[in-house]
């Protein structure tokens, strides 16, 4: 699973003049590709768009308001995280002689019994 870090900056607030862009949106639109554009140059993803309250002190007595402040988040990622693989043996192995196909063998008590055969594999429907 891969690491992220990520990058939070404040989303244009003007356009910009461009060929073409003649309204408003138009320029606007023009700045936030021109943003995007640049940090994914530098290898960050874009991941979303936030409003987010801000507490800001105004004017001469420092009365608080609060404003809001339209943020884009951008993240990359920092490394990959090896994934850890479980050690797979192969099964029964402890059992088997050195050499030797596994073989498994059951006490008397946990084998069931096969309809048709009588012990040691004998079909007592023929006898």
């Amino acid at each position: 699973m891969p690491v992220y870090e990520y990058k939070v900056v404040p989303a244009p607030q003007k356009g910009e003049k461009a060929k073409g862009a003649k309204t408003t949106a138009d320029r606007f639109a023009v700045a936030l590709t021109g943003l995007m554009n640049q940090l994914g140059r530098d290898g960050w993803d874009y991941v979303r768009a936030d409003t987010l309250p801000c507490e800001e002190r105004t004017g001469f007595t420092g009365r608080t308001t609060t404003t809001y402040q339209n943020m884009l988040v951008f993240r990359r990622v920092v490394e990959a995280a090896p994934v850890a693989q479980p050690e797979v043996k192969p099964a029964l192995s402890a059992y088997a002689p050195e050499g030797a196909a596994p073989r498994l063998t059951l006490p008397d008590d946990q084998v069931a019994p096969v309809p048709g055969l009588g012990p040691a594999g004998k079909d007592v429907a023929a006898e």
